[in-house]
């Protein structure tokens, strides 16, 4: 060791640092530093020009959405018929058109009427043309009491009373009208309502396909129910109260003429114990809608068209009964767009949906109920579903149904 140094004695000169080295390195790492900086600009730029990108496309899909839909055909086709955007086209360019007041143009499940004593009644109807008639789990009478029960009830009523209208075709055995007709009334007993009054109508041989049934329906609003998209806020909760899609593909299988079996059963059923059991711990619940046809997908573009809000979807929350994902998978089918007859799709407040959750799964008709998304202030208008593998796609409304006439 030195004396003066401290440092070991290597046997080697030290070497004084020199002024001009310094400055160099000094040099280098400026370069270094602003090289640094420059990429994380570039970067930075790149970044915010795929955002510019991806924000101007959206821009064009939402006032391409905005648009009032065209119509143009000159005949009446199945699309005309499903749900999807060739229905609104129809309603808007010849229904609304003609019969145009506030109450319709709301174009919710039903009409929401306020009697001079101030009581608020729904009424709703709905016609029912399934093919096959009956189908595993259910039956075209089961389902034209269910399906106007359940119009009623997303309205937040308790439906009360039925019409029932018959149009039958010459040659339809009596004995399966009788059986229709003990569907529905089994049907009206198990969802607590009467079937008041009706009408039947009798066609030509081959001028239908053996029986159509068209339903009506009031029911009563409590008072302390308000339900509407104007009371949805970014923020609120996506619920389904249970498995998607069960209807359609029960139906799809049953007319046989795919070469595909499969154990899946129609959810036919009627829903305002489950709405009155989702009031009872979610009171501030906005909005509510069965998913039938074009499925849970068509009613969330509803949801997000109107109120200008985004629909954002988990599709690894979606509740999916493996057969039914199986056989839309092998069909390049959505399970999205296609049908249920005895679900609902309800929107609600955060700090009530966990309880929602719990309320619906404590029911007959909600075991399987989730949360499956939320809803957000943007991208405006649109619904978007995080996919399994990371990414996001929009669900947009579909033109017609890939599914035509099941319910």
């Amino acid at each position: 060791m030195t004396e003066r140094s401290g440092l070991p004695d290597t046997g080697q000169p030290i070497q004084p640092v020199q002024a001009g080295d310094e400055s160099a390195r000094a040099d280098e790492s400026a370069r270094a530093e602003a090289s640094a900086k420059a990429r994380k600009a570039q970067r930075a730029d790149r970044a915010q020009e795929a955002s510019g990108r991806e924000a101007a496309v959206l821009d064009r899909i939402e006032a391409f959405r905005k648009r009032r839909p065209r119509f143009k055909d000159e005949v009446i086709t199945l699309a005309h018929g499903a749900g999807g955007k060739s229905s609104a086209a129809l309603i808007d360019a010849v229904f609304l058109d003609a019969f145009t007041n506030d109450t319709l143009a709301t174009l919710a499940d039903g009409a929401c009427l306020t009697l001079p004593s101030g009581e608020r009644l729904a009424f709703s109807t709905d016609s029912f043309v399934v093919k096959p008639l009956r189908f595993p789990g259910g039956s075209i009478g089961d389902l034209a009491v269910n399906g106007t029960v359940n119009d009623l009830a997303m309205m937040g009523a308790k439906p009360a009373w039925l019409s029932a209208g018959f149009v039958l075709e010459e040659g339809y055995p009596v004995v399966d009208l009788r059986g229709m007709v003990t569907d529905m009334a089994s049907a009206a007993r198990a969802a607590g309502v009467q079937i008041v009054t009706g009408d039947t109508k009798v066609v030509d041989r081959g001028a239908a396909d053996g029986l159509y049934i068209n339903t009506a329906g009031i029911g009563l609003i409590p008072p302390e129910r308000r339900l509407g998209t104007e009371r949805v806020t970014a923020g609120d909760v996506v619920l389904v109260s249970g498995t998607i899609a069960d209807h359609g593909m029960a139906v799809m299988l049953a007319r046989g003429e795919l070469n595909l079996e499969a154990d899946i059963r129609s959810d036919t059923a009627p829903l305002a114990g489950l709405v009155d059991a989702l009031f009872e711990v979610a009171p501030s619940t906005r909005w509510l809608r069965d998913p039938t046809r074009g499925g849970v997908g068509t009613v969330c573009n509803e949801l997000a068209r109107e109120t200008g809000l985004a629909v954002v979807l988990d599709e690894s929350l979606l509740p999916i009964q493996p057969a039914v994902a199986g056989a839309c998978d092998l069909l390049g089918i959505d399970p999205l767009y296609v049908a249920n007859e005895g679900k609902l799709v309800a929107i609600v407040a955060p700090d009530e949906a966990e309880a929602a959750v719990g309320a619906m799964r404590a029911h007959p008709q909600g075991g399987q109920a989730a949360r499956i998304g939320d809803v957000r202030a943007d991208p405006e208008g649109i619904v978007v579903l995080l996919t399994t593998f990371g990414g996001t796609r929009i669900v947009d409304m579909l033109v017609g149904d890939p599914l035509p006439r099941i319910c």
